[in-house]
C-alpha cells in the first residue's frame, strides 16, 4: 500500500524517499513498549480486582488494548519494520487479538486510501447516513463490535457481499475467519475446560467496553469533511498531546499519513512539517473533545449527515475558520 495520493509538489522526491525509509529497531520499540503497557496495565488490573481501582485499571488496558489498531493498522501498510516477514507475522497476531484479520483489514483500508469519502467505494465508509443515535451506537461500541462479530461469522459460512473484495481474495478472507473462529474457539475451550475467566477479564470485556477511547480517533478523521476527492480536504488531523500520539502510533498526523500512507508512522510528524508548514498552508485540525461536541450539536434535533452538504466541510472549529487558507487551495 504505498500509493501517493496527493500532489508530489507538496515535497522533494529525495525527501519523501529519505521519509519513507523503515526501521526495524523503531518498530520493535514501538510495538515492544505497547505490548509492554498493556501487560503493565493487565496487571494493574490483577492488583486491583476486588477494589475500586479496578474501574480505572480496567479502562486504561483497555483503551490500550483498542489503541492497538493503530498497530495493525501500520502493520498492514508495511511501515513497522523494514523486514516484510515481521510485518506479516505481527499484523496476524495482533488482527487475531483485536477480532478484526489482517487480509480483510489490508483489502478494506486499501479501498479506504484508493476512495476516500466516496460513499460508494471507500470501504469504511459503507453505511447510511448517520442520526445522533446511530452515530452514539458506534461510537460507544454496540453496532461497531456487532458488525465485527457478524462480519465474521458471515465469512465463516462463506458469505462475501462487500463490493470492495474482489472476487480472487474471497477465498483468502473466508479461509482467514474461519482459521480465526477456530481459535476463538479453541481459547473458549480451554477456558472451560480450566474453569477460568481470564480471557474475558484480560482481554475481551475491556476491549469491547472500551472501544469508545479508541472511536475519539477513529471517528474524527473523516467524518464532516468534505467527499470530493482531495485528501486535502478530505482528511482531518488531530491536536493532542504526547501520550496519545504514542498510544496512536501518530495517526493523529493523519492528513499527512493519507497523503503519502508509505511513510512509516515515527516519521510522519515530519511529514506533516514537510507538507504544510513547508508550503505555509494547514491542514482541516481540531481536539477530540472539540469535534465530538460539533457531531452532537450538528446531528441534535432529528439531523443527521444527509442534511449538510457532501462538497465542503460542516464539522470545524474556530482555529480552522480563521486560517483562512486551509489546504484546498495549495
Amino acid at each position: 500500500m504505498d500509493e501517493v495520493f496527493v500532489r508530489k509538489n507538496l515535497i522533494k522526491p529525495g525527501r519523501l524517499h529519505e521519509l519513507s525509509a523503515r526501521s526495524d529497531l523503531r518498530g520493535a520499540l514501538q510495538l515492544g513498549s505497547h505490548a509492554a503497557a498493556i501487560v503493565a496495565t493487565g496487571y494493574l488490573l490483577h492488583l486491583a480486582l476486588g477494589t475500586w481501582w479496578v474501574v480505572p485499571a480496567f479502562i486504561l488496558h483497555g483503551g490500550l488494548l483498542n489503541f492497538l489498531y493503530a498497530g495493525q493498522h501500520e502493520l498492514s501498510h508495511w511501515t513497522v519494520f523494514k523486514t516484510r516477514a515481521l510485518n506479516e507475522v505481527f499484523g496476524r497476531i495482533v488482527g487475531f487479538v483485536l477480532l478484526y484479520p489482517r487480509d480483510f483489514d489490508q483489502i478494506q483500508h486499501t479501498a479506504h486510501h484508493r476512495h476516500t469519502q466516496d460513499w460508494e467505494q471507500d470501504g469504511e465508509l459503507v453505511r447510511g447516513p448517520y442520526s445522533l443515535f446511530g452515530y452514539l451506537m458506534w461510537f460507544l461500541g454496540p453496532s461497531y463490535w456487532y458488525s465485527r462479530i457478524a462480519r465474521l461469522v458471515r465469512f465463516c459460512c462463506g458469505i462475501v457481499v462487500e463490493p470492495y473484495i474482489p472476487e480472487v481474495r474471497r477465498k483468502d478472507v473466508i479461509r482467514e475467519a474461519r482459521l480465526h473462529m477456530a481459535g476463538y474457539l479453541a481459547i473458549a475451550a480451554v477456558s472451560i475446560y480450566a474453569q477460568s475467566w481470564a480471557a474475558v477479564l484480560y482481554w475481551l470485556a475491556p476491549m469491547i467496553a472500551t472501544k469508545f477511547i479508541h472511536q475519539f480517533q477513529n471517528t474524527i478523521e473523516h467524518l464532516g469533511l468534505s467527499h470530493e476527492q482531495n485528501i486535502l480536504t478530505n482528511t482531518r488531523s488531530t491536536r493532542t498531546n504526547a501520550v496519545l500520539r504514542w498510544a496512536c502510533w501518530n495517526m493523529q498526523y493523519h492528513t499527512a499519513h493519507h497523503a503519502f500512507p508509505g511513510v512509516p508512522f515515527w516519521k510522519l510528524k515530519d511529514l506533516h512539517r514537510e507538507i504544510f508548514d513547508g508550503n505555509g498552508i494547514k491542514p482541516y485540525s481540531m481536539t477530540y473533545l472539540g469535534f465530538q461536541l460539533d457531531v452532537i450539536r450538528k446531528l441534535s434535533g432529528g439531523r443527521t449527515e444527509a442534511d449538510y452538504p457532501m462538497d465542503r466541510p460542516w464539522i470545524m472549529d474556530e482555529t480552522n475558520r480563521a486560517d483562512a487558507k486551509v489546504a484546498a487551495n495549495a
